[in-house]
């Protein structure tokens, strides 16, 4: 496996079942410790709404994965979220769905229906993208050689996530699974260029 699908861009989806709004909110998400900035917005934006409920995946390995009821009977609300964007064969996505409450107790099916039919919903509006799996590591070196390692990074499509320019210029890399060992043997050929792993 060398690719994996997220979503590219967030989009909102409603459902309503006797008298409680449900609005699902997808995000791109990299990192776990981006999900607070994220429902503190929807908590500003939605003050009167009872539930924040949301699921997420993150990485390739499925392993790091969270599903939050925030109040709802336990499994009724975060793990039917979780549920659709497995489904949908998504990682690296995040999922709020937030619940205006209409009067009539829906019961745990359902809960389990609403937050399923808008998760399912709002997925459907995302534009999904197949991203290459990539091999992270360090490369520290002189402005000098900086044409030199930026052909090769161009070469095997390698992504910069992050820079660091003062006396040397420090990248932190991406490359792709599919271009690793070819793209590892040009750096190393690359006289003065110092390559850090992960």
């Amino acid at each position: 496996m060398n690719t994996y699908k997220t979503i590219k861009s967030t989009t909102t989806a409603e459902f309503r079942d006797r008298g409680s709004k449900f609005l699902a909110y997808t995000y791109p998400l990299n990192h776990a410790d981006e999900l607070k900035t994220h429902i503190q917005i929807l908590k500003k934006e939605h003050p009167k709404a009872v539930h924040h409920c949301y699921a997420y995946r993150i990485g390739i390995d499925g392993q790091q994965f969270r599903a939050n009821d925030d109040g709802e009977p336990s499994g009724s609300a975060g793990r039917p979220i979780l549920g659709q964007i497995d489904s949908a064969g998504l990682t690296n996505v995040l999922v709020v769905v937030v619940r205006y409450f209409g009067g009539t107790l829906l019961g745990v099916p359902g809960l389990i229906n609403a937050y399923k039919n808008v998760t399912t919903d709002a997925l459907a509006l995302c534009e999904v993208v197949e991203k290459n799996i990539e091999y992270t590591l360090g490369l520290s070196f002189d402005y000098t050689i900086m044409n030199e390692v930026m052909t090769v990074l161009k070469q095997y499509e390698v992504s910069i996530l992050k820079q660091d320019m003062q006396l040397f210029c420090e990248y932190t890399i991406g490359i792709p699974l599919i271009h690793k060992e070819a793209c590892l043997q040009r750096l190393a050929d690359i006289y003065g260029l110092t390559i850090v792993d992960g």
